[in-house]
């Protein structure tokens, strides 16, 4: 029986492009060496409801500016770096089971491993579309979505394989690394560590730079649990009946750039008026969740929520040891009703956002783990609340396994979740000019996604107006 299949694609940019993938049959990746065989908890945070999701991640490599050779395969290369990767990060290798109180368990046997798919394209990267932005119309073609038990779309991780990776080579020499991974294994700064591990034994480094640290039970609820902060990110909002349900999702990639970000800023109150800092991810999601609002046309008097993802890894005293790959995100909500949202200034969304973070300390985390044990670990719930990562700084771009960095990297799309799919993201990228910046990634039904877009484009142009007027 041929070992290949293939599928055609269209993808539509400036003319209609059909292109084919031939794929290999999958493969199980082992360890390249005997590893433990043990049974590992994951923490509290890590095995939360929210988290029990497959998340898709796409980096392209060019054919140019070899570090390696030109005569190597990147499959090769990437196949045998990523058996040596796991030998120091073998649960990625295992298989998670469930057990009493819906606890998450990696069974360590290192004979399961994760899963790897050769592909070839009859396509070169520059074809494939300039600037390279998410949405990608070729995805499932560059990572398969029908091998891993339990889709993306469904959220099932138990018993299958926690990591799922494709490398396709193109005819011009350049190649993508596709994967899809169980987010309850790692975060996003920890999965980059882990490739960034592959990258390095690809060159020729061993061992990885940064050694791995497991202790998942830092981040493990206490004995006895006690709730001690205040987390509305889990309460479940009561539905008045107002908006569209988040069904149908179109996916759509929005460029921040340095002028969008000075219009913006004519929008809201200066740091020193505000009396603390802001950064760009504040700005930005204060300006998304009320053009959000917005379009999905809400009650008054709902309550509307954004959870504004947190790296804690620096909030413990002391900080978690370096190389610590599990979840270490906190996502604290900023809480308004619709009306208040709408009605406000920009400054009042970008001040409940400011607020929400200031939350998150060690004592924070440790009552979110609380939590999940007493209450059964709830997840984020209803079409009023979504979430915004940062993955701009995370690294996803600097993987480097022999071929320099990525043209693009990062997460591969919005819409990410266990229904309702309410996980958007920034990454960094380049619009049409070249020109460097944030681009949100970014999901809602279409006819609210129109009334968004209006919505944004207004705002940048009243601050357009007032920055013309200075």
């Amino acid at each position: 029986m041929d070992s290949q299949f293939s599928t055609s694609i269209a993808y539509a940019a400036k003319e209609e492009l059909v292109f084919t993938v031939r794929r290999q049959e999958p493969e199980l990746l082992l360890p390249a060496k005997l590893t433990p065989r043990v049974h590992l908890p994951l923490s509290d945070i890590d095995d939360q409801e929210a988290l029990r999701v497959q998340v898709p991640i796409i980096n392209f490599y060019g054919g140019s500016d070899f570090q390696i050779s030109d005569r190597d395969d990147p499959v090769k290369v990437i196949r045998e770096a990523l058996s040596e990767a796991l030998v120091f990060y073998y649960p990625l290798a295992g298989r998670l089971m469930e057990g009493k109180g819906r606890k998450l368990i990696v069974d360590c046997t290192g004979e399961v491993g994760i899963l790897f798919i050769e592909a070839d394209a009859d396509i070169t990267l520059m074809q494939l579309g300039i600037p390279l932005q998410p949405p990608f119309p070729y995805l499932e073609d560059l990572l398969h979505d029908d091998i891993v038990p339990g889709s993306v779309d469904d959220g099932g991780i138990v018993g299958c394989p926690l990591l799922l990776i494709q490398v396709t080579r193109l005819t011009c020499g350049g190649f993508v690394m596709a994967c899809r991974f169980n987010h309850t294994m790692c975060d996003g700064i920890g999965l980059v560590q882990f490739l960034t591990a592959v990258g390095e034994l690809a060159r020729g480094r061993s061992p990885p730079s940064v050694q791995p640290v497991w202790e998942r039970k830092l981040l493990s609820a206490r004995d006895p649990p006690r709730v001690t902060c205040i987390h509305p990110e889990y309460d479940e909002l009561v539905d008045a009946g107002g908006g569209a349900p988040l069904e149908d999702l179109v996916h759509r990639s929005f460029f921040f750039g340095s002028s969008e970000m000075e219009k913006l800023k004519q929008l809201v109150p200066s740091p020193e008026q505000l009396g603390r800092h802001f950064t760009s991810y504040d700005l930005m999601t204060a300006c998304i969740w009320r053009c959000r609002t917005i379009a999905l046309g809400l009650e008054p008097n709902e309550d509307v929520r954004v959870l504004c993802a947190v790296n804690v890894r620096n909030k413990y005293k002391p900080p978690l040891p370096t190389g610590y790959y599990g979840n270490a995100v906190a996502c604290p909500a900023a809480l308004s009703t619709a009306g208040m949202l709408c009605k406000e200034p920009l400054g009042y969304a970008l001040k409940l956002v400011l607020e929400a973070k200031e939350d998150v300390t060690e004592e924070y985390m440790k009552s979110t783990a609380d939590l999940m044990v007493l209450r059964g670990r709830p997840p984020f719930t209803g079409t009023r609340t979504f979430s915004i990562s940062d993955l701009r700084r995370v690294g996803f771009r600097d993987v480097d396994f022999g071929w320099g960095k990525a043209g693009y990297g990062g997460v591969a799309k919005s819409g990410i979740g266990v229904k309702p799919r309410l996980f958007d993201f920034y990454v960094s990228g380049k619009n049409d000019k070249d020109q460097d910046g944030a681009l949100l990634l970014f999901s809602l039904p279409p006819t609210a996604m129109k009334v968004f877009e209006e919505e944004l484009q207004r705002l940048l142009k009243k601050g357009y107006h007032i920055l013309s007027t200075l």
